[in-house]
C-alpha cells in the first residue's frame, strides 16, 4: 500500500492488504456505533488484522482471535492532535513516560511535536529515537524556527545577514529531507518575534517547496504587538508568499482587548481560503491559555539578548518606571493578577495576586521577585466561551491541546470538547467533533491511512463510552486521567483494553516523504 505524503520510519511487519474477504481474523469490534471519519455513523463491526482494518461493516461474520463487544459504545478512528509539547515525553529514558498515557486514556493515538518553534534541528534523530525507544502513540514533529534561528542569531534584536539567512533555509531544508512535517514558529515569543516576515517567508518556502507544512503561534493572539487580525493577515501573507500550507495552531482571541472578535478573524480566513489560499487552525477546548509569566508580562524590548540582559533591566533604575508600566499593561490585558494561576515553583498554586497580598506588594513587583528565581508556567484565563465556540463550529479548524505541564488541557482536553462542547453545550455534533478530531487533520496534513475507518487504514481506534467519556482534570488537579475510553488500539495493537492501560508500545515515528526531486 502506497503510504502517501507522511510514510512510516517504523515500518516492520507494514503490508499492502486486501479489503476482500478473508478466512479469519486478529480480532473484531462489534455491535458500537460507528463513525468511519467521513460517513454517517451506523452500527456495526469493524475487523482487524495485524495493523490494518480489513472490513467496515454492519455485520461481519468471519471467525475472530478476539471479539470486543462495543453494544452502546461509540468507536471512531483514533484521535489526532496536531500540537502538542510531549516531545520530551516521547524521547524519554522512561519507558512509561514514553507510553503518553494521558493521551491514550483519551483515545489519542497520533501527535505532532516540535510546535512553536521549538522543534529540533537534527529531525533525523528525534524520528529515529523510536526504533530503541518503543513509544505509545504514533508522532510527527515540525522543525522549529526558534530553534533554527537562535542557533544561527542567538538572542538578539536584528535580522539575519544574507550569509545567515542562507545557512538558515538549508536547516529547514535538511530537516525537511530528514522527515519534518513542516515548519513551527512561535512569533509572539522572543527571539521569534524579533523577525521580520520576509525572513519567515524564506524559510517557510524551503518547507513548501518539499510539500511540507507552516505552523504558527502567530505574532499577536491579543494587542500585544502588532495585534490579532494584522497577525492573522501575516499568517495569511505568509501562506500565499511562500507557497505553502499554513496552520493557525490554538486560534483564539486572548485577553480584554480583543474578545468578541472571533468573528473578525473568522471572516478574514474564509476570505483567504475563498481566494485560494489553503489555511486551517487548531483550538483546544479550554477558556485559559498556558504559558510562562515571561511571556505573558514582559514586555519584548526587555527580552532582547536573553535572560542575562532581562535580569540586567530589572536592576537597572532608570528603566524601573518603564518596566512596571508596560508590565501592568500587559497583566491588563490578560485581565489582572487574579486571573493568572503560577503552576509551578515555590508559589505553585497561587495567582499572581495572591503572591502580591502574601508579601505586601504590588503585583508587579511580586512578578518581578518570581521571575528573578525563574520563569514559572501559569495559566491565563484570557478568553471567553462565545469565542471559543464560534472558532468550534468553523469548519476547518481541528482538535489541539496544547500540552504542556500545569495545565488539564494535557489529561483532557479531547474528553473536554466532548463532555463540555457536544453533550453540555451542543456547540458542535458528536460527528463533527470526532471528524475534526481525526479525519480532518489526517486529511490535511496528508496522513495517509490514519483518521479513517475504512479497509486498508492503519487500525488505529478508540472506543468510548458516551455516557462517561469525560475530562477529570481541573486547573487544581491538572494530572488526572479521562474517564470513559474503554478500548483503543495503536497500529492494530490493544493499548488501552477494558479501560485499562496494557504497557503495549506500538507507535510509530510518522516520516513526511518530500516530493521526488526536491532532496539530495
Amino acid at each position: 500500500m502506497k503510504l502517501g505524503r507522511i510514510g512510516l520510519l517504523l515500518g516492520a511487519g507494514v503490508t499492502a492488504i486486501s479489503a476482500g474477504p478473508t478466512k479469519s481474523v486478529d480480532l473484531i469490534i462489534r455491535g458500537g456505533t460507528i463513525y468511519t471519519g467521513g460517513d454517517a455513523p451506523f452500527v456495526g463491526d469493524v475487523a482487524i488484522q495485524d495493523d490494518r482494518i480489513v472490513l467496515v461493516r454492519r455485520h461481519v461474520s468471519i471467525p475472530a482471535k478476539r471479539v470486543i463487544d462495543a453494544k452502546g459504545m461509540i468507536v471512531a478512528p483514533g484521535f489526532i492532535d496536531p500540537h502538542t509539547h510531549m516531545g520530551d515525553d516521547l524521547l524519554s529514558d522512561d519507558a512509561a513516560k514514553r507510553l503518553i498515557p494521558m493521551f491514550l486514556l483519551q483515545g489519542v493515538t497520533t501527535a505532532f511535536i516540535g510546535n512553536d518553534g521549538g522543534g529540533a534541528i537534527d529531525v533525523g534523530a528525534v524520528l529515529g529515537s523510536a526504533k530503541a525507544k518503543p513509544v505509545g502513540i504514533n508522532y510527527a514533529t515540525f522543525t522549529g524556527f526558534g530553534t533554527i534561528r537562535e542557533a544561527v542569531i542567538g538572542q538578539a534584536k536584528r535580522a539575519p545577514s544574507p550569509p545567515e539567512l542562507a545557512r538558515m533555509k538549508r536547516m529547514v531544508a535538511t530537516a525537511m529531507c530528514e522527515g519534518a512535517i513542516g515548519l513551527s514558529t512561535g512569533l509572539f515569543y522572543a527571539p521569534q518575534s524579533f523577525s521580520k516576515t520576509d525572513e519567515v517567508i524564506a524559510l517557510a518556502a524551503e518547507a513548501g517547496k518539499r510539500g511540507g507544512f507552516y505552523d504558527s503561534h502567530i505574532r499577536d493572539e491579543s494587542s500585544y504587538t502588532v495585534g490579532l487580525l494584522a497577525a492573522i493577515d501575516e499568517e495569511i501573507a505568509i501562506a500565499r508568499e511562500a507557497h505553502v500550507p499554513a496552520h493557525v495552531s490554538h486560534i483564539k482571541a486572548l485577553g480584554v482587548d480583543v474578545q468578541g472578535k472571533a468573528g473578525a478573524v473568522i471572516a478574514r480566513i474564509d476570505a483567504a481560503r475563498a481566494a485560494g489560499v489553503n489555511i486551517t487552525a487548531s483550538q483546544y477546548p479550554w477558556s485559559a491559555s498556558g504559558t510562562s509569566m515571561v511571556a505573558s508580562l514582559v514586555p519584548l524590548w526587555a527580552q532582547d539578548g536573553g535572560r542575562k540582559a532581562l535580569l540586567a533591566r530589572f536592576d537597572d533604575p532608570a528603566l524601573a518606571a518603564r518596566l512596571h508600566a508596560d508590565m501592568a499593561e500587559n497583566m491588563r490585558k490578560r485581565g489582572g493578577a487574579a486571573k493568572l494561576l503560577i503552576v509551578e515553583g515555590a508559589h505553585k498554586d497561587q495567582t499572581l495576586a495572591d503572591v502580591a497580598a502574601a508579601t505586601h506588594t504590588d503585583p508587579i513587583a511580586a512578578a518581578i521577585v518570581v521571575i528573578r528565581v525563574g520563569d514559572p508556567g501559569v495559566v491565563s484565563f484570557n478568553q471567553s466561551e462565545a469565542d471559543i465556540a464560534a472558532f468550534m463550529r468553523a469548519p476547518w479548524v481541528m482538535t489541539d491541546s496544547d500540552a504542556s505541564p500545569g495545565h488539564p488541557r494535557v489529561y483532557g482536553s479531547f474528553a473536554r470538547k466532548y463532555a463540555k462542547y457536544v453533550v453540555a453545550d451542543h456547540v458542535l455534533t458528536l460527528r463533527q467533533m470526532i471528524e475534526r478530531s481525526s479525519a480532518l487533520t489526517a486529511d490535511w496534513f496528508a496522513l495517509t491511512g490514519r483518521g479513517h475507518l475504512k479497509a486498508g487504514a492503519f487500525a488505529d481506534v478508540v472506543v468510548f463510552d458516551p455516557k462517561t467519556y469525560a475530562a477529570r482534570a481541573t486547573y487544581q488537579k491538572p494530572t488526572e486521567y479521562a474517564a470513559g475510553v474503554r478500548m483503543v488500539l495503536v497500529n492494530g495493537v490493544l493499548a488501552v483494553d477494558g479501560g485499562k492501560l496494557t504497557g503495549r508500545a506500538a507507535g510509530r515515528a510518522l516520516l513526511h516523504t518530500p516530493p521526488a526531486g526536491t532532496c539530495p
